[in-house]
């Protein structure tokens, strides 16, 4: 259960007076307004990383070089916004959740349906984590909050393909 933080005048770029590396980390950690909506801000950025793949689509494979320095920056961003409120997981860091779902779609077949069935088992997993994407979370700083989306990600992965194999 995560702790309410002290209540601090946040917005999308962090707080005022902070350095500005820590403003843009603030602001990739919960992509600006996504980690600030009012209630399901994971399956608000998973929605946002849905939407952004199929705009994007057919996706080039070079394109895919780019989860490994998201994951980076992930990692970066969510341990300076849990560091800045003292939290573990912060609610507002969906980072995380762009991660995962663009790792579960780029291991998926293309097309809408793919997509809207990754976009479910992703958040299903995301959100019961099972073994071992809940002792995943353990893991220091933004590691913890970022390995377990990658975990829910690679799990909704294999189911989408296990139906796709099955069903076709």
């Amino acid at each position: 259960m995560r702790k309410p933080a002290p209540r601090v005048a946040m917005g999308w770029f962090g707080r005022a007076g902070d350095l500005p590396a820590a403003r843009m980390l603030h602001f990739a950690a919960t992509l600006g307004p996504v980690g600030y909506a009012p209630v399901a801000q994971g399956t608000a950025a998973s929605l946002v990383a849905g939407v952004v793949w199929m705009a994007l689509a057919p996706v080039p494979r070079w394109m895919l070089g780019l989860l490994l320095p998201l994951a980076a920056l992930g990692v970066a961003a969510a341990g300076e916004v849990a560091r800045d409120r003292r939290m573990a997981d912060p609610p507002e860091v969906v980072i995380d959740e762009v991660i995962g779902m663009l790792l579960a779609l780029a291991l998926v077949p293309a097309g809408m349906t793919a997509c809207l069935l990754t976009f479910g088992a992703f958040r299903v997993f995301d959100i019961l984590k099972p073994i071992p994407v809940r002792h995943l979370e353990r893991l220091p700083g933004g590691w913890g909050i970022v390995a377990d989306d990658v975990a829910a990600g690679l799990y909704a992965a294999a189911v989408v393909r296990l139906m796709w194999a099955v069903l076709s």
